[in-house]
C-alpha cells in the first residue's frame, strides 16, 4: 500500500531506506511462495551459470565452424558473459552454496574465466563488500576504478572501458614515484593472470591491424611471415568469441554503473543518496549487454541479499515504491557534475544562505 505524501515528507532518509528495504524484502518473499522453483537458489545459480557457459561455448563453436557470423558471436557472446558477471556478484554476496566452498569456489572460478577481462573475485570480494560500506566516499575504491566521480572527457572515455588503460592514466597522473609505483604493483597483482592476458591479446588484435591498415593505405603493405599470419588468426578468433564480447561488456557495464552510482558529496551511510535508476531509453543498447544494470542495481543497494534474477523479476514493484521514497530516476545531470549528488540548482540556495 502507498503512503500519502505527508507521511512521506515526515521520514527522513534513514526511515525511507528500510522502508523500501522492508516493502521490497517483503515483495520479494511474496515472489518466492508464488513460485517455488525461486527458493532453490544454490540450483538457479548453478543452472544459470551453466546454461550461460553452453551458450558462449555453443556460440564460439557455430563462429569457428562457418556458421555463425563474427559479429552475432561477439554479440551472443557479450550478453552471455553479462549473465556471469551476475553471478559473480551474487557469489561475492555468499548467495550460492554459501556453506559448500568446493561449489562455491569453482562457481567463482568458472565466472572468472567467462569474464577474463576483470580482476580476480578473490579479491574484488573485498573492494565489493568495502563498496557497500563507503558508496560514493573516496575510500570506495571499486567504483572509483571504474571512473566514478571523474570528470566527463577523452580520459574518462579511454578509462571507462578499458581497466588496462585506466591504471595506466592514474599511474600517469600520480605526483609520486612511489605512488606511480604502487599503481602499478597493484595492478598486476589484481589483473593477473586472465586481464593482462586478456588485454595484452586485444592490444596485440588492435596493433596489428592498426599496423597493417596504415601501411596498405600508404601503398606498403607489409609482407607478415606464415607464423605471423598464423598467430594473428588464433588473436582475431579469441577476440572474436572471449576478448571482445568482454571488451564490449566492460565498457557497457562500467558506463552504466559509474554514472549511475553518486560520488563526493553522499551523506555517509544515506542508501538513498548512493544510487539513482538510471533506465532512459537511449541506454538499452548497453542495458543489453550488462543485464539491465542500471535499472536493477539500485535496488541491490537497499536489498543486499537478494540474488539477480529476484530483482529483475522485482524491478516493477520496487521502482513504483522507490520512485515513492525519493530514489532519483534518469537524472541525467550527473554526466555534467562528475556524479556529484547536488545539483547546482540544489548547491545555489546554500551558497546564497552562506553569503548572507
Amino acid at each position: 500500500m502507498s503512503l500519502s505524501p505527508a507521511s512521506v515528507a515526515a521520514m527522513n532518509d534513514a526511515q525511507r531506506s528500510a522502508h523500501i528495504r522492508q516493502t521490497v524484502m517483503a515483495h520479494g518473499a511474496e515472489l518466492r511462495r508464488r513460485y517455488p522453483l525461486l527458493q532453490h537458489q544454490d540450483a538457479l545459480g548453478a543452472g544459470i551459470l551453466a546454461f550461460a557457459l553452453a551458450g558462449m561455448l555453443g556460440s564460439a563453436a557455430l563462429y569457428l565452424g562457418g556458421v555463425l557470423a563474427w559479429w552475432a558471436c561477439l554479440l551472443l557472446n557479450a550478453f552471455f558473459a553479462s549473465l556471469t558477471h551476475e553471478l559473480e556478484h551474487d557469489l561475492i554476496h555468499s548467495m550460492y552454496f554459501r556453506k559448500r566452498r568446493v561449489p562455491h569456489n569453482l562457481m567463482l572460478a568458472l565466472v572468472w574465466l567467462a569474464r577474463p577481462s576483470t580482476i580476480n573475485p578473490w579479491i574484488r570480494r573485498h573492494l565489493h563488500l568495502n563498496h557497500h560500506k563507503v558508496s560514493g566516499s573516496e575510500q570506495d575504491l571499486e567504483e572509483r576504478a571504474i571512473t566514478n566521480g571523474e570528470p566527463w572527457g577523452l580520459a574518462r572515455l579511454l578509462m571507462v572501458g578499458d581497466n588496462v588503460m585506466a591504471s595506466l592514466i592514474r599511474t600517469l597522473r600520480a605526483p609520486t614515484w612511489a605512488h606511480k609505483r604502487a599503481i602499478l604493483w597493484r595492478t598486476l597483482r589484481v589483473y593477473a593472470p586472465l586481464a593482462l592476458l586478456n588485454w595484452g591479446t586485444w592490444y596485440l588484435f588492435l596493433g596489428f591491424h592498426l599496423v597493417d591498415f596504415a601501411a596498405g593505405a600508404l601503398g606498403a603493405p607489409i609482407a607478415w611471415s606464415a607464423s605471423t599470419l598464423e598467430t594473428m588468426n588464433i588473436v582475431d578468433s579469441a577476440v572474436v568469441v572471449l576478448v571482445g564480447p568482454n571488451v564490449l561488456r566492460t565498457f557497457c557495464l562500467h558506463f552504466v554503473s559509474s554514472n549511475m552510482h553518486y560520488y563526493g558529496d553522499v551523506e555517509p551511510g544515506n542508501v538513498i543518496q548512493q544510487t539513482q535508476v538510471l533506465n532512459p531509453w537511449w541506454l538499452w543498447p548497453l542495458q543489453a549487454f550488462c543485464f539491465n544494470f542500471g535499472s536493477s542495481h539500485a535496488i541491490h543497494h537497499f536489498v543486499v541479499k537478494e540474488p539477480f534474477y529476484i530483482r529483475q523479476l522485482t524491478v516493477p514493484f520496487a521502482h513504483r515504491v522507490m520512485r515513492e521514497m525519493g530514489v532519483r530516476f534518469n537524472d541525467v545531470g550527473t554526466f555534467a557534475r562528475a556524479n556529484r549528488w547536488t545539483r547546482t540548482s540544489e548547491a545555489q540556495p546554500a551558497a546564497q544562505t552562506q553569503a548572507a
